[in-house]
């Protein structure tokens, strides 16, 4: 087995693990009526996110989601959260450099014996979701799902679906599609992004992502036969058919929509596979982005 292969099926108990850490980790994380930003870069970007509408849709407070080198320096935050694998990111680095003194930090982080131990504030440690394998997977979604057990969203049915999604055979004839297209709604865009992000890294496929209401406005032109379009969470009335009178594959999720992002990466690995390719190195890619000093 690949190091992605091993790494996604222990998701189920990283997240158990990471929701019994959220409480001990509350002073680290936000307290409702912060006003937050959420910063990160690829897939740390994406479950940001997810994260900023999840605490928003739940009350808890204004939240953004950037990209760590589009920070909006000038904007005024309470707290600003780094998620980072490796902890030695330059971008995140070097905005948690800029914010020092300005503005509390907390870094999400899968390795403390890195710079980001002295750049931030606050810092929690997901050590036991570190990952071999330069494609994330389960650091990704253990560090959500901290996040949604320190907003009270996290259930047990969300590991128990993530145990479903690593049992349950593929959709028949999803892995034989040249093009996926992802849609989500409100904190499931995030997911969308990120699963058309791993089928890329991982497999080099055609791939796209769309807020689900936005698909009919134009990308829906390019679907036909030989095209999967995969709905994270609850689906626009209607769009199921419109897809499927297209000659598209429709994948509608019936899980919890963080664990059809199991189902997605485990999708990115069939397909590396059936292609021929080592999902472990893909192509142009490093674990972590370390630029040349200026």
């Amino acid at each position: 087995m690949s190091h992605v292969q091993t790494e996604l099926a222990s998701q189920p108990e990283t997240w158990t693990r990471a929701a019994q850490l959220a409480a001990g980790n509350s002073t680290a994380l936000p307290a409702a009526g912060e006003r937050v930003a959420i910063v990160g870069c690829g897939t740390s970007w994406f479950m940001g996110q997810a994260y900023a509408a999840l605490r928003e849709q739940s009350g808890q407070g204004e939240t953004d989601a950037f990209a760590a080198s589009e920070f909006p320096a000038g904007r005024p935050y309470d707290r600003v959260i780094a998620l980072t694998r490796s902890g030695t990111t330059t971008e995140v680095l070097e905005l948690l450099g800029h914010l020092r003194g300005r503005v509390r930090t907390s870094a999400i982080t899968a390795d403390p014996r890195t710079p980001v131990m002295e750049a931030a504030d606050d810092l929690v440690v997901l050590d036991f979701a570190d990952e071999r394998s330069v494609v994330q997977t389960r650091f990704a979604t253990t560090a959500l799902t901290l996040l949604r057990a320190h907003l009270g969203l996290h259930t047990e049915e969300a590991v128990a679906d993530a145990r479903t999604a690593l049992a349950e055979p593929l959709p028949e004839n999803l892995v034989a599609c040249s093009q996926f297209t992802f849609l989500g709604r409100g904190w499931t865009v995030g997911l969308a992004n990120e699963a058309a992000l791993k089928m890329r890294e991982a497999s080099l496929s055609w791939t796209e992502a769309y807020p689900a209401m936005e698909y009919r406005h134009g990308p829906i032109s390019v679907t036909t036969s030989g095209t999967a379009t995969w709905m994270f969470g609850q689906a626009p009335e209607g769009l199921a058919e419109q897809v499927r009178g297209t000659g598209a594959q429709w994948v509608g999720g019936t899980l919890d929509p963080l664990a059809e992002l199991v189902r997605a990466q485990r999708l990115a690995v069939a397909v590396a596979d059936a292609r021929g390719l080592d999902p472990d190195s893909p192509r142009h890619l490093t674990r972590s982005v370390i630029l040349p000093s200026a």
